[in-house]
């Protein structure tokens, strides 16, 4: 009951704000699943805090940020598919390129 009304509470407040909420399902493997080339381990206890990717090579993957940046990104994708996906920074991001004089 507690996550259910966190979950009534976060979304209540991010329509006020004019954002929009994604709930991501909670099997969603996002800490075995490498965040750089998207390689599912199988099994992974709790007690594993970090590990290397065995496709990809990626060592001292930190489970937590992994399971972040995965999250981020499911997110990012729900949204796209609804056609609510926002640019970077509110669309205030400034390219790296700058304009050159001739």
């Amino acid at each position: 009951a507690a996550w259910g009304g966190l979950f009534v509470k976060l979304a209540y407040k991010a329509e006020q704000a004019g954002k929009h909420m994604v709930k991501i399902d909670p099997w969603y493997p996002s800490s075995k699943t490498c965040f750089h080339c998207g390689h599912k381990v199988e099994s992974m206890p709790l007690t594993i805090r970090t590990w290397d990717c065995p496709a990809c090579g990626t060592q001292g993957i930190d489970r937590d940020i992994n399971a972040a940046r995965n999250i981020r990104r499911q997110g990012i994708l729900q949204l796209k598919a609804e056609g609510l996906s926002v640019s970077a920074h509110g669309g205030l991001r400034q390219s790296g390129m700058s304009p050159a004089a001739a």
